[in-house]
């Protein structure tokens, strides 16, 4: 099921975001304070000099402005621990997940299309913890400022309860719109950050055949695009945040010229009006913050929908439904057939081969003829079309990645050095293997002086 990921991991957070809705909830109920300060100044300190009153609704004011902080603090933190939660949680899935994708479709795409699924991940931790979730959890609190607004200043009610709607239309125009712009950006930013990928992977081709400027060009081009759609999706979202800050300010207006009727046909007062706009502002300040954010909603649907598909992907076999004894070494391939596309020719066809355990054999042959995809089958690495790989008679298909790699030592063409010491490449299967153990892998296999004269 779709996004089932993600409930899954919404459901460990769920009693840290029931706190947030019940202190947002304060939050809303103590914005009230002010409003009503400014209405009772108004109506009463100014229009009877009732400084005694004036004292009172001051020190009253201060007090709920200094919860307000307080409360603002705490849901702060509780949305800084769920937004912890969340990327944890995802981020271990997708790593999780593309360390069990098989090698051949780890292989079928570029490095920064998998890399950009990290980013999909911090995308959607911060459309659930972020302003936007703040936005989003302020809009249901309208009703209850819309209510007072009419216990209020009733004349000017209607008014506020007509804008709500335009800003609705306007948000989920922008969310159709922009949602188009973002995808385009994103498409052009991973052509961009594949040509990087390239560049960087093939350096030394590079350099040595001189391509540098093949590639400048390349990156410029694609560069170029990336540019062009940002600007399209810049210019396409400040559109709808600019007409987002006009119905504010027309807003504003309305309710000044509907409430001045009203003071002059002796139906509203002075005070109540002025409350009315800060009351009308704190409705109002939610959905414009939705107009202006959707660009991250729309960013987290795409993201999700990422996110789905890659959680959809087949996986390796992790582990085996029983312990399996160390095996003698015999390997074959029955009828053995694979090509890396349907529309492609088979790269191995048909092959029938034994090699016994203990032996000594070699696979020679011309480039591309088949030698490292043969390893990689034997290896479990890639997953025949055809036929069976078999190690002592047994179908490896049931054995686990874990199995696999436990049993079969693998030298490949390129040697690749991760970040870290020397040590820590070496112990890469065995972190807490002990130094004596460390130099004597390295003495074994014929690199411990190089390394030591370093």
């Amino acid at each position: 099921m779709a996004s089932r990921w993600l409930a899954e991991i919404l459901q460990t957070v769920r009693p840290a975001f029931a706190q947030i809705l019940v202190v947002s909830a304060f939050i809303n109920l103590l914005a009230i304070a002010a409003p009503v300060f400014v209405l009772q100044v108004y109506d009463r300190v100014v229009m009877h000099a009732g400084l005694s009153t004036l004292y009172g609704l001051v020190i009253g004011v201060v007090i709920a402005i200094v919860f307000d902080f307080v409360l603002r603090q705490f849901r702060a933190r509780l949305l800084q621990g769920a937004a912890l939660e969340i990327d944890i949680g995802v981020n271990r899935r997708v790593l999780d997940k593309l360390m069990s994708v098989p090698l051949r479709v780890l292989e079928s795409r570029s490095v920064a299309a998998w890399d950009v699924l990290f980013r999909d991940a911090n995308a959607v931790r911060d459309t659930w913890s972020g302003p936007t979730a703040v936005a989003v959890t302020d809009l249901p609190f309208a009703i209850i400022f819309l209510g007072v607004i009419y216990a209020i200043a009733a004349p000017v009610a209607w008014v506020v309860l007509l804008l709500i709607p335009i800003f609705v239309v306007i948000a989920w125009l922008g969310a159709r719109t922009q949602g188009k712009g973002t995808r385009a950006e994103r498409e052009a930013v991973l052509r961009r950050d594949s040509v990087i990928g390239d560049l960087l992977a093939g350096r030394t081709t590079i350099k040595s055949l001189g391509l540098d400027d093949s590639f400048r060009t390349r990156w410029e081009d694609s560069h170029a695009i990336a540019v062009e759609r940002g600007v399209e999706r810049g210019r396409t979202g400040d559109n709808f945040v600019n007409l987002g800050l006009a119905v504010s300010v027309v807003s504003t207006v309305a309710i000044t010229g509907v409430g001045a009727l009203a003071i002059l046909d002796q139906q509203l007062t002075i005070g109540a009006l002025i409350a009315t706009n800060m009351l009308a502002s704190r409705i109002i300040i939610p959905f414009h913050q939705l107009v202006g954010t959707w660009r991250t909603v729309a960013m987290c649907r795409q993201a999700m929908n990422r996110l789905d598909a890659l959680f959809a992907l087949p996986g390796e076999r992790t582990h085996s439904a029983i312990a399996f004894d160390r095996p003698r070494g015999a390997l074959a391939f029955d009828g053995v057939s694979f090509r890396y596309a349907p529309e492609h020719e088979p790269v191995i066809d048909n092959i029938r081969l034994k090699l016994e355990a203990r032996g000594l054999y070699a696979v020679m042959g011309a480039n591309g003829s088949g030698k490292t995809t043969l390893l990689k089958l034997a290896m479990g690495l890639y997953t025949p079309d055809h036929g069976r790989v078999l190690i002592d008679d047994a179908d490896i298909a049931q054995f686990s990645r874990r199995d696999l790699t436990r049993w079969i030592g693998f030298v490949p063409q390129e040697i690749r050095l991760f970040s870290g010491s020397i040590r820590d490449n070496i112990s890469a299967g065995e972190p807490d293997a002990p130094d004596d153990d460390i130099i004597h892998a390295a003495r074994q296999a014929g690199a411990h002086d190089f390394i030591a004269a370093l």
